[in-house]
Parts: C-alpha cells; sequence; structure tokens
C-alpha cells in the first residue's frame, strides 16, 4: 500500500517531531506542520481547537473520526540516536510522535479515495499526558462540530511483537484518581520525640496500609490499585518534620470500586493521623474515566485487522489510564494497542530510553486507510 519513498517521508516526519518534543498545550510547532502538511493534501483544516490541537476533515454526510495525541513528556532523554529530543527535559517517551506520523501518513492516502457521500474526520489532540486534552476537545463540543458515528485511536504497545494487535470489546484501560495526602503536626528535637507529633511514623504505616486497600475493600473478581509514589517530609538528621506529604494514584475499572477506594483512603488516613498526635488533609481528585470500547466497534477493529493478516490477540486490560476515555463516553468507538516491542532491548512506554518503532509506521497507516474503507462500505 505505501511504498519505500512514502514510509521513508513518514519516518522523517516522526523523527523531527521526535527532535522537537512539546508538552500539552505546547504543541504550537508540531499542529503547525501539521496543519500544513493536511492543507496540502486538501483537507479542510481547524486549528487551536482545545488550544493546539488541529482537527482535519474530508468528505461530508456521516462518517468516522480517527485520533492521534501529539504531545510530549517532561523527561531528560536518555537515548543516543541521531533524531534525539534536542529539548532538554522533553522527549517523546511514550510514541505519540509515531501516532502522529502514522495518522498523516494514512491521511495523504486517504485524501486519494473517493468517499462517495461520506467524510472522514482527523483528530490531532494536545495534551493527552496529564492535562487532559481529551476532555477539553468534548468540553468545547468537537463532536457537536464534527459528527463522528464513531471514534478510534491506536497507542502502539512495545510489551506485544510488531504485527499484534488488540481491540477488546470492554475494559482496556483503567480510571485514574489522583491524591495527595498531608499529615501535619508538632515538630521539635529528634532526641526529644515525646515532644513532637509522628508525621513520619504515621507516614511510615500508612503507605502499606493504603496499598493494602484493594485486597481488603474490593471482591478479588474486581480490580482496583492504590500507589504511593513520593513522600516528602524532613530536612535535618536532628529535627522532627511538623509535615509530611504523601502522593500517589488509585486506578479502578468500575465507578463503585473508585469510591470504595476514596473513601476507604480517607478513612484510614485520618485513623491513623489520631493515632500519632497529627492531623491528615486528603485530596482526591477522579481525573480520567475508564477507556471502555463499544464491541461493536472493537469488532469492526478487528475484523479489519485480519483482513490485514495481522495477529489479533486479547490480552487483560491495562491499569494505565488514557484520556480518549473522555471520547469514548461521549462517542462509541474502539482504543486500540498495536503491537511495537523491538528485539534486544526493549525500553518501555515513559523510559527515559524510549523510543518509538518506525518499523510499525506502515502498519498503523495501512490499518487507518482500510478501515477508512470499511466505512465507506
Amino acid at each position: 500500500m505505501f511504498t519505500a519513498d512514502q514510509i521513508n517521508e513518514a519516518i522523517s516526519w516522526r523523527h523531527d517531531f521526535h527532535r522537537h518534543p512539546e508538552i500539552g498545550f505546547e504543541e504550537t510547532r508540531t499542529s503547525a506542520i501539521i496543519a500544513d502538511l493536511l492543507e496540502g493534501w486538501g483537507w479542510t483544516v481547524h486549528r487551536g481547537i482545545a488550544k493546539t490541537g488541529v482537527i482535519a476533515k474530508l468528505g461530508e454526510g456521516p462518517g468516522i473520526g480517527i485520533r492521534a495525541d501529539i504531545d510530549a513528556l517532561p523527561i531528560l532523554e536518555a537515548g543516543k540516536s541521531d533524531h534525539c529530543s534536542t529539548y532538554p527535559g522533553k522527549m517523546h517517551a511514550c510514541g505519540h510522535d509515531g501516532h502522529t506520523a502514522m495518522l498523516l501518513m494514512a491521511a495523504q492516502q486517504i485524501a486519494k479515495l473517493d468517499l462517495g457521500g461520506r467524510s472522514v474526520t482527523l483528530i490531532f489532540q494536545p495534551a493527552e499526558e496529564n492535562e487532559g486534552g481529551g476532555r477539553h476537545m468534548v468540553q468545547e463540543g468537537v463532536f457537536d462540530r464534527f459528527p463522528c458515528e464513531a471514534i478510534f485511536a491506536i497507542h502502539n504497545w512495545p510489551a506485544l511483537a510488531p504485527g499484534h494487535f488488540v481491540a477488546r470489546d470492554d475494559r482496556m484501560m483503567a480510571a485514574i484518581g489522583i491524591f495527595e495526602i498531608v499529615l501535619r503536626g508538632r515538630g521539635g528535637h529528634a532526641a526529644m520525640p515525646e515532644q513532637s507529633s509522628g508525621v513520619l511514623t504515621a507516614a511510615g504505616r500508612l503507605i502499606p496500609m493504603l496499598q493494602e486497600v484493594p485486597a481488603r475493600r474490593i471482591s478479588p473478581l474486581e480490580t482496583g490499585v492504590i500507589s504511593v509514589t513520593t513522600i516528602h517530609g524532613g530536612t535535618a538528621f536532628n529535627i522532627c518534620p511538623d509535615e509530611v506529604k504523601l502522593t500517589g494514584s488509585a486506578r479502578w475499572f468500575s465507578k463503585e470500586v473508585g469510591e470504595v477506594l476514596q473513601t476507604a483512603m480517607e478513612e484510614i488516613t485520618k485513623a491513623v493521623a489520631v493515632a500519632h498526635d497529627c492531623t491528615a488533609e486528603v485530596n482526591f481528585i477522579s481525573d480520567y474515566p475508564p477507556t471502555i470500547n463499544t464491541p461493536e466497534h472493537a469488532a469492526t477493529a478487528r475484523r479489519v485487522a485480519e483482513e490485514m493478516g495481522l495477529c489479533v490477540t486479547n490480552p487483560d486490560p491495562s491499569m494505565a489510564s488514557e484520556d480518549f476515555s473522555f471520547m469514548l463516553e461521549r462517542q462509541p468507538g474502539a482504543y486500540i494497542w498495536l503491537g511495537a516491542g523491538r528485539e534486544g532491548k526493549n525500553p518501555g512506554l515513559h523510559a527515559a530510553d524510549y523510543d518509538f518503532n518506525d518499523d510499525v509506521l506502515a502498519t498503523g497507516a495501512e490499518f487507518w486507510v482500510r478501515l477508512v474503507q470499511d466505512s465507506l462500505k
């Protein structure tokens, strides 16, 4: 479907995006390149959607939407390739540069199709990492302005070998809640701990108790996790601090489990604080909902993949989170994992030495073209 020259061109786009990573809502250079290319191929382009997003439409009437995320992460790259990040402290550690390049590659081919009274909408979304660009797009009424019968997205998946494809009928990615716990009490001299509150001791006991909550508060047939990931407190070896801060995240699929995790966290934290003569403040924010595919559209994606000769598998869902979930709450559709592992050293997503596998660019682009063709039938 694609010539060697077309593949090399897509690789050059990907490498350029990788050299110039832009984090959430700062993707001005990235979105300008995307918009200019699409306009050159005949797409009707809308810029500045959700601040730095781009939406392109081809044709009229009903049709499908395809989303690619375009933002990078605030990570100092440790890779040694000739296309490493030129922006210190920022890198494409999740493959959004590849997602963007494969959708552009497909867009160039889709522009040559006869859509026969139907349409295709491409959504180049900013700020997937942490900032919820998908939520912003939905809140801005993207699907009112650009109606789609169904919406699809691909994420590269280094845990699967190239040629493997996943589109589960329901659960794909978990919901996430972000929490901050602040323990406060009296500080004092380390030689006289009885004159101080035990905020550090409380923190030390609280961490395993919180991470044990899913095992004791929810059914083993359900899924949930609490991870404490940072602890900040104290200034010197001989001072008992008066404040300690813990942060982390909780993950779940069902709304009921999320509510149990939050309630248990608040109850246990306050009880531990009282036992150690201090107070506790718990701030819990439910951030992204779970990413749930509609069976009909997941089945369509699998059928198209099988027609391409891809190996369609059905592994367990991931407890990681994804803001495409906001779009799937609003529209039917499917989120897809495309195998992108490397032989030998194979860094995972968000690793400082991760680099998107260019060998799967053509596979992803071909899938998008075939999916569009299937939607025209």
